[in-house]
C-alpha cells in the first residue's frame, strides 16, 4: 500500500467537535466546526467550501446522505434566540452549494444539537425539533430539495425523541416515554405513527440507558442499560417485532468495543477476547456467532479502521514493530482475502473509506491530517 495523497493538517478543533464525513462518486466531504470541505478523492484538490456565518459554529451533520445531499446545523451568533445549535441547512456535495435553511424552535431539548438528530434519506430530511408553540420536542421532516416542510410526527403522547434515523419505507426514532425508553416508526408520507414497541417486552429499558441507532436495514440498536441491566445489540424487524439479540459480552469472544458495523444483516466487531483482542462476525436474524478471527490481533497492535460492504470486511492493524497492514476477509466465513503491507506509517485514525482500487484513511484528531489515501501497488 502506498501513499496516494495527503489532505493538508488542519488546526486544533475542540474536542467536542462536529467530524463527519461522506464519500459520494468522486467528492470526498469533511464536516468540522468551522467549515464543510470537498476535495476531489482522486487527486485531494479542494473542489468548494461552506463556511458558516461568521461567529457561528457547525455543531452537527447528518451520518447519512441521500443521493447528494445532506444536512448541517450551526448555531446562531451569541445572545441571538438562534444561540444554539438550531440553524438547519441542507447542501449539495457535488458542488457545496446551500438548498436552503431553516431556524428550529429553541424550547428545552427541541433543538438539534447532535448529529442523531439530524437524518437525510428518501427524499427527506428529518429533525428533532420543539413543536411550534407545544414546547416538547418532536420529529418534523422537510423536503431535503427545497426545504418546505412536509410533516410533523405524531409522537405518542408521553413521548419525546432522543434521536432518530431514516430506515428503508419508514422513519424511525428512539422515544423517552416517562420512565421507559421505546422504539417508534413513522410514514415518511405524512409522519403518522405506524408502531410504537418496548426495547425489552419484559423489564423495559430505563429512560437515561445509552441507546444508540447502529443501523437501520435491519433496524440495530446497542442498549447498555449499566449494572445488572441489558447491555446487548438488540434487532427489530420492519413491523418493530422485535428478533435477535447480540450481547455485548460474550464467555467465547469477550467484551464489544465501541468499533462494530452492520452489512448484509451481519454484525461485525472488535472485541477484548483472547489475549490480543478478536474480529468476530454475528448473524442478526439469529444472533448466532459465525466465525471469529485471532490472527489479527496482537499485544504489539492496533487495530483500527473496521469496515464492511459487499461480502468483504477490511481493517488495519497497525505496529511500531512490525509495520502496518491491511487486512480484507470474506464476510461469510472469515477467510483471509488480502495481507497488504503499507509502505508508510498509517499513525491512528477512525475510519477506511474503500474508493475504487484506493483506502481513504479518516482521521478526527484535533491537529491531524483529515484523510490520507492508499492505493495498492
Amino acid at each position: 500500500m502506498t501513499t496516494a495523497w495527503d489532505s493538508r493538517s488542519e488546526k486544533r478543533a475542540p474536542e467536542d467537535s462536529t467530524h463527519q464525513t461522506w464519500l459520494v462518486g468522486d467528492t470526498l466531504t469533511l464536516a468540522r466546526y468551522d467549515a464543510v470541505t470537498g476535495f476531489d478523492a482522486d487527486s485531494g484538490k479542494e473542489r468548494w467550501q461552506f463556511v458558516p456565518p461568521r461567529q457561528t459554529d457547525i455543531c452537527a451533520a447528518s451520518k447519512t446522505t441521500d443521493g447528494t445531499r445532506v444536512l448541517v446545523a450551526h448555531t446562531g451568533k451569541t445572545g441571538e434566540a438562534s444561540g444554539r445549535c438550531a440553524v438547519v441547512t441542507a447542501l449539495d456535495l457535488t458542488d457545496g452549494r446551500e438548498l436552503w435553511n431553516t431556524t428550529l424552535a429553541t424550547a428545552t431539548g427541541g433543538t438539534a444539537d447532535r448529529s442523531d438528530a439530524l437524518a437525510a434519506g428518501g427524499g427527506l430530511g428529518v429533525v428533532l425539533d420543539a413543536g411550534t408553540g407545544t414546547g416538547t420536542t418532536t420529529v418534523r421532516a422537510f423536503d431535503l430539495l427545497t426545504g418546505s416542510e412536509r410533516w410533523t410526527a405524531a409522537v405518542p403522547k408521553g413521548c419525546a425523541p432522543a434521536r432518530t434515523a431514516i430506515a428503508p419505507k419508514q422513519v424511525v426514532a428512539v422515544l423517552a416515554c416517562g420512565e421507559e425508553v421505546k422504539l417508534a416508526a413513522f410514514d415518511p408520507a405524512d409522519g403518522k405513527e405506524r408502531w410504537t414497541t418496548p426495547l425489552d417486552t419484559r423489564n423495559g429499558v430505563a429512560t437515561g440507558s445509552s441507546v444508540t441507532i447502529t443501523a437501520t436495514d435491519p433496524i440495530v440498536l446497542r442498549v447498555d442499560e449499566g449494572d445488572r441491566g441489558i447491555e446487548a445489540f438488540l434487532t427489530f424487524g420492519p413491523d418493530g417485532r422485535p428478533g435477535a439479540r447480540v450481547q455485548v459480552t460474550g464467555d467465547d469472544y469477550g467484551s464489544i468495543g465501541p468499533d462494530t458495523v452492520v452489512s448484509g444483516k451481519r454484525l461485525f466487531a472488535l472485541t477484548d477476547g483472547g489475549p490480543w483482542g478478536r474480529l468476530v462476525a454475528f448473524d442478526l436474524t439469529s444472533g448466532d456467532e459465525l466465525w471469529q478471527n485471532d490472527d489479527i490481533g496482537g499485544a504489539a497492535y492496533a487495530i483500527q479502521g473496521l469496515h464492511a460492504h459487499a461480502g468483504r470486511v477490511m481493517a488495519v492493524k497497525a505496529s511500531d514493530r512490525y509495520g502496518d497492514h491491511l487486512y480484507g476477509f470474506d464476510a461469510a466465513t472469515g477467510d483471509e482475502e488480502e495481507d497488504r503491507t503499507f509502505r508508510d506509517n498509517v499513525g491512528s485514525f477512525d475510519g477506511l473509506l474503500p474508493y475504487k482500487d484506493r483506502i481513504i484513511a479518516v482521521r478526527s484528531g484535533s491537529s491531524a491530517k483529515p484523510f490520507t489515501v492508499y492505493e495498492r501497488w
